[in-house]
């Protein structure tokens, strides 16, 4: 029971972090716009990241938020806690004194506490990307063939 709960806690935990940040983003877009821009990493590109990446977090929470995509959203939520955190930590072995493009409360956190919560939130997508597809695998191995039910979700 807890293997099939925990990536539905996590995927609605992913879905308020990427909601939260992708519209304190927008709220705020010309100043996440020049934070984006003092970046020596994504200085050269970023107009495209700041409408990028708030649709990217809105697309994100849109797979969490459907069951039959979560699995999906799962990955994509892996992919972009483990590009933030990397982010971050290239951020710090450059300068400690670069403003914050997070948005929100989370603009309020310093960069080791940042490496933290965005490792706990890699780390809880992996997790539940894992239970998830083993949960499927285990639902498919189950589900008599030809039946129904083994066509429900087959596209995922």
């Amino acid at each position: 029971m807890l293997k099939r709960t925990i990536p539905s806690i996590v995927a609605h935990l992913l879905v308020v972090l990427f909601l939260y940040t992708g519209i304190s983003k927008l709220m705020e877009y010309t100043v996440f716009k020049e934070q984006i821009a003092a970046s020596p990493i994504l200085a050269p590109i970023a107009p495209f990241v700041a409408w990028a990446l708030p649709l990217t977090e809105f697309i994100v929470a849109v797979l969490l938020f459907i069951p039959a995509w979560r699995l999906r959203g799962l990955y994509a939520s892996f992919i972009l806690m483990l590009m933030f955190t990397g982010y971050v930590i290239a951020l710090v072995s450059f300068s400690k004194e670069l403003p914050c493009s997070c948005g929100g409360v989370l603009q309020e956190m310093s960069w080791s506490q940042h490496i933290v919560f965005n490792s706990v939130f890699t780390l809880l997508a992996l997790v539940a990307t894992l239970l998830e597809r083993k949960n499927r695998k285990s639902r498919q191995a189950t589900e008599a063939p030809g039946t129904l039910h083994s066509f429900k979700g087959s596209a995922v």
